[in-house]
């Protein structure tokens, strides 16, 4: 499966952003799919998981409350809405697909794999 990350970008801090994934070769219905982000100079870290049926959903403590992880298996596209942006959540985005079961690890990226080039987002104070 190949994975496309989009909708990065600048934005003040307070803003809004809305990142998606886009998969191509395999539907992703099959597949349990997450964020990670790294800022510059930072190892990789999670930011949000879901599993293939949404049913559910595992965040990292820094963004819960102010990000949303879904997906529309039909669209085969997963969302990472991010609001109440801080300049701390600076960092290239990307997301990554597994088969494993998130509930033993949705946090580990060795569980994952596929992965997606990332997208910018930059959170100006």
């Amino acid at each position: 499966v190949q994975l496309q990350a989009s909708g990065g970008g600048l934005v003040q801090a307070g803003g809004s952003l809305r990142l998606s994934c886009a998969a191509s070769g395999r539907t992703l219905g099959s597949y349990g799919m997450a964020w990670f982000r790294q800022a510059p100079g930072k190892e990789r870290e999670f930011v949000a998981a879901i599993t293939w049926s949404g049913g559910s959903t595992y965040y990292t403590d820094s963004v819960k409350g102010r990000f949303t992880i879904s997906r529309d298996n039909a669209k085969n596209t997963v969302y990472l809405q991010m609001d109440s942006l801080k300049p701390e959540d600076t960092a290239v985005y990307s997301c990554a697909a597994t088969t494993r079961a998130l509930r033993f690890g949705a946090d580990d990226s060795g569980r994952y794999d596929y992965w997606g080039q990332g997208t910018l987002v930059t959170v100006s104070s």
